[in-house]
């Protein structure tokens, strides 16, 4: 489809060129460059690209940016301190950075007072972003993602949610904190993103998370948009970009709303 979108990918490069950065790193390191993403991206008929900073660079953007030097017009979500210089953010925004990660592991437990911790870094971020045009994409652990909802959906600027809110597909439609995801992504500046089901969902082909998907595009399907999450990391011995794009037509169903999810939405969102 023409001008359709990956939203959400990661790129890895070499180990002594980037290295990890994380401590707590939970998976492997896999080598993924940029040629190897686009070998198979392209020929599913991608025409453009959202890079997004992976955790194991923590706050070292420089792999991803790398990358998308390599590839004028592409966008990027970073991971950077909420008080960098404006100048800063200008070679950024320059480069096709149009977003800010806050991100806290999907499989991180109930921690009470995480979700207030992160304020004062979420309320510095969105004040600065309003006024450049970017967006918070956020990478949380499904009841933190219960947790902030209601401030999350106050926020300035628009904001993202990877990975459907990583509310589990086990626990189904009606549990209580994905029913107010589906309340609030009416709302005019949150997105959502059906990316990783691999990560909340463990049924063969996901069936339990088909109903999540498509009451969300029931919901909002002008507020969707969907990323491969390529390289898969832990995941990627059972999953492929491919068969995560065969998922997403099941649930779109029909060509309008598909050509929303994958073309008009990530245009208006990323300013393609």
């Amino acid at each position: 489809m023409k001008g359709s979108c990956d939203t959400h990918f990661h790129v890895f490069g070499p180990l002594d060129k980037y290295p990890a950065r994380d401590p707590q790193l939970r998976y492997k390191m896999p080598t993924a460059p940029l040629e190897d993403y686009l070998a198979h991206a392209r020929p599913m008929g991608f025409e453009r690209f959202v890079f997004v900073q992976p955790s194991a660079y923590m706050r070292d953007n420089s792999c991803m940016l790398d990358a998308m030097r390599a590839m004028p017009g592409t966008r990027g979500i970073v991971d950077i301190d909420e008080d960098i210089a404006d100048a800063e953010l200008e070679k950024l925004d320059q480069l096709g950075v149009r977003g800010v990660r806050v991100n806290v592991s999907p499989v991180h437990p109930p921690e009470p007072g995480l979700a207030q911790k992160l304020l004062p870094r979420i309320q510095k971020l969105d004040e600065r972003l309003s006024k450049i045009g970017w967006h918070l994409d956020f990478l949380l652990p499904g009841w933190l993602t219960d947790e902030l909802l209601e401030r999350i959906g106050r926020l300035k600027c628009e904001s993202t949610l990877a990975h459907m809110g990583m509310f589990l597909a086990k626990d189904g439609v009606q549990q209580a904190g994905f029913q107010r995801l589906l309340r609030a992504v009416g709302g005019k500046k949150l997105w959502v993103k059906l990316t990783g089901v691999y990560r909340m969902s463990k049924t063969p082909g996901f069936a339990d998370a088909a109903p999540m998907a498509r009451a969300l595009i029931e919901a909002a399907p002008d507020r969707l948009i969907w990323g491969s999450d390529y390289p898969h990391l832990s995941f990627a011995d059972t999953n492929s970009s491919e068969a995560l794009f065969a998922t997403l037509k099941g649930w779109a169903r029909d060509e309008a709303t598909l050509r929303r999810i994958l073309v008009d939405n990530p245009q208006k969102l990323f300013g393609f």
